[in-house]
């Protein structure tokens, strides 16, 4: 009898928001999961409820993705073949750069720049070889120009944004594609972190709800798309971005910063 091959997805940052999200939608096509996070509670409590509503095979990682070569880690542990890429754990750091954290700056720098790249070199060989493949890497509409008070975030997601384009390019015709995700402010953990709701003045349009932007970034992904901007207004942004002076852009972007946070002190 011929053995069946399923197919395997492996999602970073799944635990919550848009990596849970993209982890029910890659359940609901039968793909079964390798789930990789730093919260070991909500990383089972995810599990489970993935499990509760599809039958898939279901593998967690407990891992800290800001760590050097923990990509090697994971596949090592893995015990097959990953169809589906998905490269979405982050997380963001406001205030001056001449009084921020370096030690978490160095991570932020490790997790969305190193680990993200290696992650995806690692995914990509047996990919080439087979002919077929997904993946998808989570930057941010921060990637389309300089963020003021978020510096290295704003420079780590362009840098993503660049590489899978490149990579996307370098892979046209065969069979595996790169997509990029660039979402504006999403309803996740991650604005939890970085901004403040009681913030006197704060921006509270155009804030997309984590379900809905990870439906457009997984139909994007499946559909080989190279970049996925969810939102009109966020279409708008990226597209006017590359027509303003970068001076100019970079000076609205600090006002925003501003607005949406407690002021900070060099």
């Amino acid at each position: 009898m011929k053995r069946i091959k399923y197919k395997t997805a492996l999602v970073t940052g799944a635990a919550s928001g848009l990596g849970f999200e993209f982890s029910l939608l890659l359940a609901k096509d039968g793909y079964n999961l390798v789930l990789v996070d730093i919260d070991n509670l909500q990383l089972n409590k995810t599990k489970r409820q993935i499990e509760s509503k599809y039958p898939v095979v279901i593998k967690t990682l407990v891992k800290d993705l800001s760590r050097h070569n923990v990509a090697e880690e994971i596949f090592k542990e893995l015990d097959t073949t990953v169809d589906v890429l998905i490269n979405n754990a982050g997380f963001g750091l406001f205030g001056h750069f001449t009084s921020t954290n370096w030690q978490l700056e160095s991570k932020m720098l490790n997790l969305h720049v190193n680990t993200t790249t290696q992650l995806t070199k690692l995914a990509l060989s047996p990919m080439a070889r087979h002919g077929c493949g997904r993946i998808l890497n989570v930057a941010s509409l921060a990637a389309f120009q300089p963020g003021p008070l978020m510096a290295i975030y704003y420079a780590s997601k362009a840098y993503i944004l660049s590489f899978s384009q490149a990579i996307a390019n370098e892979l046209k015709g065969s069979g595996v594609t790169v997509t990029v995700l660039c979402p504006g402010q999403t309803k996740t953990g991650f604005q939890k972190e970085v901004s403040v709701s009681s913030t006197p003045n704060k921006i509270n349009i155009n804030i997309a709800d984590a379900r809905t932007v990870a439906q457009y970034g997984y139909t994007a992904m499946m559909e080989g798309k190279t970049i996925a901007v969810p939102g009109y207004l966020n279409k708008f942004i990226a597209f006017v971005s590359r027509f303003v002076p970068r001076d100019i852009a970079t000076s609205i972007v600090r006002k925003i910063q501003e607005k949406n946070r407690p002021k900070t002190k060099l």
